[in-house]
């Protein structure tokens, strides 16, 4: 093989954010096509991709030369910084680039405004391991040069070659496009001459291939802000910055074979080797010199001794379960001190027993480590283990080694509080938070693309609506559109329909293509946090986000472990908030405090709530999907909580598995062996779930018992099965038939277990994270049906900056019979507080009642007793709180209700009482009242505020002030009355259609009032349509009434009318669009007491089915007849059922209905 006559050095990838669209994969796959022996990556200010690069280099055979372009400040001209480039030639030059960049971005000597290196920190010494290439054109040397001053120039490459001597290269580019960069190239070649410095030729690189220039140059746009069409927009980059070969680069230098001789150099003097796998586990302090493994030990032991004296309280029971724990936590310890992983156990352990000790919520478990017993007794994890059938293996496989990963959730209002200690205990610049890569999806390229091609926003708009719905988050990918061999190529006809027919929406597509998948920008991961043994900055660049200041790395978390930085998930769980806060609203309402973390998990209200399915606001459990599995499966133990969240998934619901379960739970199905050979040997580990395999370790404990697998070799096993690769499975297979044969089964028995293990394990799901989450679900229903008040305050907190879910759960404490009442100036809290047995609203929630008026209303409150007036009100608050609109607002609120006055006779007098009262509390600010030595001033003799007696607005008036200010109505409700009216006539209510956890397209009815009707006209034909807002007793929600249906009910759409309107469901880049079908005014047949028509199939008229029918009447009983409208082939007959079972019509007994008969079954 031939010597390389030049090696490319200065690649901008997708990671320099703003100016670079090279994807790593691909400029390696054609660094290699080219035969490039070592290639070079310099992205901006960066090494977001270093770690990548590197490794996709070694797999291709490739030696990656790496560094980073970096800005020198310019003490000149600051707007213009310089530019260099710092590539690395060993491991002290990768510290000292990481060092140096951490510097630009967290040093306290940084230009904050923007990273960039200061020219004395280089100055400072200790670049030996760094190469610097001058800049080229953009390097002070070449812009001195450019500018015509070259004794500047001369100084500055000396100043330079002073900072890294002999690795300091004259940097020279050539395109064909930009012939003014010569006037760089003559110059520096002169001053290498002058001064004795080395020469090198690169070429900027910023997309791959020449037809992505396009591409690229819209990537600047979006990041910039322009159009590709300004004409004044910047032009910094060239058609010939793509990746050009090395012949086509040599050709251009040929009159410099030096400067690409040089690059070869260069290559050969870099050699970084990244160590991965290295072990940078923080070091943990013992007591009295003890060893990591002894002091595990010795906790272990103690912790376990103090789990079993609170699970078996007799001392008997306790000494005879004492041995299998025992034998469990000695075999778990075993594996991590041969592991090596003490250290790790005991630093997680210390700051969660921090956390718990310091009032902090923890979560009972996350993910695996609940499968072990260390992790329990160390008080880690909060759930047995062995009473929950936990395998330590499914955590940590004893023949696989790799760094375990426990997960924790906090309060995520106190998670910092957990960092802030982590940093204490092992130094602020050894812990860090993550950082993350936002990509350009589907719908934002093609938006992004017509922007930046001058097409109106309609433009962007049409062409992702014209896109496959989003399946389970994800859109279909552009590269899909036109792949007859993707999955969803079928479904994207309409979106090729409109490309292939017009010319404007194939440019957009066309350019979108080379958007999609791109890095957009950089974030903060939500929950990883890094904690080393060294200092960070050592082993990773960090940066810090400017918003607050979080020190972030520029490795993504994944790349970070290989390289032995331990990582940990600390998430904030707005669930354990709200627990808290219901603990908290216990105690406030005068109640006993619950220690919820010890109450057992068998409480009969609780479960009595779950078979109801009033599981609202129940953590896990609160979707309609999840609540009409509950009905039909009626738990009734803690096992049936478990698995309902590792059923109710798209794989188990996609193998009826969900509707198996609770069908054979309540005897309605048989449970049938998988073979006749299987029903004894898998009785005990298929039993708790009916014969169904429903978690991972089901199906380890199947591979142990059937084939004779080790646990390591059945998680092994487990991982394989989930992955689906055919190659993999297959040698598995061999294995665990040859185990089964061995132990006596038939070959049929063997193909038979197989072929249902396969498909069920790729969808098993991990019970210790079921289990674990689990617990959190029943601590949330333990509390809504046993402190259903205090349960429902916190949970209204949780979601008073979402008016949708504030709807919905004031909705459903209505339904519960809990009264929501108006604010309060003298009973409010900030936020919503249990009062008795109603819920009174937050201060907070009051809009523009800022923080400090709260505080100040509170304040005053605490300090100087209860308002007994407005007057006093008004004597009493701070100056603070004497703002005209927070107070005309809190009038609107009802927050001076109690005191008698009527809100619209209070609100005539605000601001007059407040103009008054405010000149006298500055005076007092201003201690004017001290020349008069009254220390004590009575304020309230200087204000004389008389409310008039006014009558109260209609009750319209007073309501939609009401609900201005607080986001919805509150007191009372424009439809209050004609609740029968509306369950009978709606399919839904607005606010469940809107919150369901994904859109369910189709068609439903709902019912409520016109409140606001908008006409408008198409601008395509010119014909009229209307948007309205519909209003029920949970929400609102705007419906398109476009031209065909506006014609038919145009009339009928008048403010104030109730309605029933039949609406299209639609996804529209994740929200719903509802488009009305038809529209119809409620009739006398909706009246409380006419009957209530059902309709269904002769073939569903069973005698199960109509047992459970006459189950469901029989819970809502009323004077409401019941007719059965059955459809036969060729007729339909009506029935109507016994007195005993007429009923009271509401929502809960459609819904119940519905969810028996399917959602059409009322007529």
């Amino acid at each position: 093989m031939t010597a390389p006559a030049y090696i490319p050095l200065r690649q901008h990838t997708e990671f320099s954010i703003t100016d670079g669209t090279l994807r790593i994969k691909e400029l390696v796959k054609k660094a290699a096509a080219f035969g490039l022996p070592a290639l070079g990556i310099s992205d901006l200010m960066n090494t977001f991709g270093l770690v990548k690069f590197y490794k996709a280099c070694r797999g291709a055979g490739i030696k990656p030369v790496v560094g980073a372009d970096v800005w020198v400040v310019n003490p000149d001209n600051p707007e213009q910084p310089f530019r260099a480039m710092l590539l690395v030639r060993n491991e002290a030059g990768y510290r000292r680039l990481c060092e140096l960049l951490t510097r630009a971005y967290v040093g306290t000597d940084r230009n904050v405004a923007h990273a960039e290196l200061e020219p004395q920190w280089l100055a400072e010494g200790g670049n030996e391991g760094l190469i610097c290439l001058s800049g080229a054109h953009l390097g002070e040397v070449g812009r001195q040069l450019m500018n015509g001053h070259d004794s500047a120039a001369r100084a500055a490459a000396q100043k330079y070659a002073q900072w890294f001597p002999d690795a300091f290269y004259l940097e020279l580019q050539r395109l064909p496009e930009k012939p003014e960069w010569e006037t760089s190239v003559s110059g520096s070649l002169k001053l290498a001459a002058e001064l004795g410095l080395p020469v090198v030729a690169t070429h900027p690189a910023q997309f791959l291939n020449p037809d992505d220039f396009k591409a690229h140059d819209a990537r600047v746009c979006i990041a910039g802000g322009w159009v590709l069409a300004d004409k004044r927009r910047p032009r910094d980059f060239a058609a010939g910055q793509y990746f050009a070969s090395p012949e086509e680069v040599a050709a251009r230098f040929a009159d410099l074979p030096e400067a690409l001789q040089n690059t070869v150099e260069i290559a050969k003097r870099c050699n970084l080797t990244l160590t991965l796998g290295k072990n940078f586990l923080p070091q943990f302090p013992t007591p009295d010199g003890m060893s990591l493994d002894d002091y595990l030990a010795h906790l272990s032991n103690q912790g376990l001794r103090e789990r079993l004296a609170v699970l078996y309280p007799d001392e008997a029971e306790r000494e005879q379960k004492l041995p299998e724990y025992q034998a469990r936590l000695d075999f778990e310890l075993g594996t991590i001190v041969q592991m090596g992983f003490p250290g790790y156990f005991l630093i997680v352990a210390d700051f969660i027993n921090w956390a718990k000790n310091n009032g902090c919520p923890v979560g009972p478990g996350r993910g695996s480590g609940a499968g072990s017993l260390v992790a329990y007794s160390l008080k880690i994890t909060d759930l047995d283990p062995l009473r929950y059938a936990l395998l330590f293996e499914r955590f940590l496989n004893p023949e696989r080694v790799s760094m375990p990963d426990i997960d924790v959730d906090f309060d995520e209002r106190r998670r910092g509080e957990v960092i802030e200690y982590v940093e204490k205990k092992y130094g602020a610049e050894k812990v860090s938070q993550v950082v993350t890569f936002g990509t350009i999806k589907t719908k934002q390229a093609l938006k992004d693309s017509a922007r930046v091609l001058g097409y109106p926003f309609e433009m962007g708009e049409r062409m992702t609506k014209a896109l496959p719905p989003t399946v389970q988050g994800k859109d279909i990918a552009l590269a899909d559109i036109h792949n007859e061999k993707a999955e969803r190529f079928v479904e994207a006809g309409d979106f090729r329909q409109l490309v292939a027919g017009d010319q404007d929406a194939s440019k957009v597509f066309e350019l979108a293509q080379g958007l999609a998948g791109l890095t957009r920008q950089w974030g903060v991961h939500a929950c990883a946090v890094l904690m080393c043994s060294e200092p960070l900055m050592d082993v990773i660049p960090i940066m810090k986000r400017p918003s607050d200041g979080a020190t972030i790395t520029q490795f993504e978390y994944p790349l970070c472990e290989e390289l032995g930085v331990l990582k940990m998930d600390f998430l904030g769980l707005s669930n354990l908030t709200t627990i808290e806060d219901a603990l908290d609203n216990i105690v406030y309402n005068g109640k006993e405090r619950v220690a919820i973390e010890e109450i057992e998990l068998d409480d009969q209200p609780t479960f009595e709530l779950l078979q109801r399915a009033d599981t609202l606001g129940v953590f896990q459990l609160d979707g309609s999907g999840m609540r009409a599995l509950l009905k039909q499966m009626r738990p009734t133990e803690f096992e049936d909580i478990s698995a309902v969240s590792a059923l109710y998934r798209p794989g188990p619901m996609g193998m009826n598995s969900h509707t198996n379960y609770a069908l054979r739970k309540n005897g309605l199905q048989e449970i049938a062996p998988i073979h006749p050979e299987l029903e004894e040997p898998l009785r005990e580990i298929l039993a708790p779930t009916y014969g169904l395999i429903v978690y991972q370790e089901q199906v380890m404990q199947i591979a142990r018992v059937c084939a004779g697998f080790t646990m390591g070799q059945a998680d092994t096993l487990r991982k394989a099965m989930g992955k689906k690769k055919l190659d993999v499975l297959q040698k598995q297979f061999e294995g665990f038939s040859a185990g089964m044969l061995a132990n006596g089964y038939s070959k049929e028995c063997v193909d038979r277990l197989w072929e249902i293990l396969v498909p069920f394990a790729q969808y098993a799901f991990n019970k210790s994270h079921s289990a674990c989450y689990g617990v959190i679900s029943y601590w949330t229903a333990f509390l809504k049906a046993n402190y259903p008040v205090e349960f429902m305050a916190a949970l209204l907190t949780s979601k008073k900056d979402n008016k949708d879910k504030l709807a919905l759960y004031l909705g459903e404490c209505r339904r519960m019979g809990i009264t929501v009442l108006v604010p309060d100036v003298n009973d409010s809290d900030s936020d919503f507080s249990a009062v008795g047995e109603q819920v009174r609203f937050g201060l907070s929630a009051v809009r523009n009642v800022g923080a400090n008026v709260v505080e100040g209303i509170l304040g005053a409150r605490r300090e100087k007793g209860a308002f007994t007036s407005f007057q006093d009100f008004l004597d009493k608050v701070p100056l603070q709180v004497c703002n005209k609109r927070a107070i005309e607002c809190l009038v609107k609120a009802g927050a001076f209700d109690s005191m008698g006055y009527s809100r619209k006779a209070l609100l005539a007098k605000v601001e007059e009482a407040v103009d008054s009262v405010v000149s006298l509390k500055k005076n007092e600010a201003a201690g004017q009242f001290d020349l008069f030595g009254g220390a004590d001033v009575d304020l309230g003799a200087g204000v004389d505020v008389v409310v008039p007696d006014i009558p109260e607005w209609d009750k319209k008036v007073k309501l939609d002030h009401e609900r201005d200010m607080l986001g919805l109505y509150v007191s009372d409700h424009p439809l209050s009355g004609m609740e029968h009216v509306l369950d009978r006539a709606a399919d839904t209510t607005i606010v469940r259609l809107m919150n369901e956890e994904s859109i369910q397209e189709g068609f439903v009815s709902l019912a409520g009032l016109i409140t606001s009707v908008q006409p408008r006209v198409s601008k395509k034909n010119g014909k009229l349509w209307a948007t309205i807002i519909l209003e029920d007793l949970t929400g609102s929600a705007e419906i398109n009434f476009f031209p065909a249906t506006y014609q038919t009910v145009s009339t009928m759409l008048t403010p104030d009318t109730v309605a029933v309107v039949k609406v299209r469901v639609q996804d529209r880049d994740g929200t719903v669009q509802l488009s009305a079908q038809e529209m119809t005014l409620p009739s006398g047949d909706l009246l409380p007491d006419s009957p209530v028509e059902l309709q269904m199939p002769e073939r569903m008229c069973t005698a199960e089915q109509m047992a459970s029918l006459a189950r469901v009447l029989s819970s809502y009983p009323g004077s409401a007849p019941v007719r059965m409208h059955i459809h036969r082939p060729h007729a339909t007959s009506v029935v109507q059922v016994d007195r005993k079972y007429y009923v009271q019509p509401g929502a809960g007994l459609f819904s119940d209905l519905r969810v028996l008969l399917g959602r059409n079954c009322l007529r």
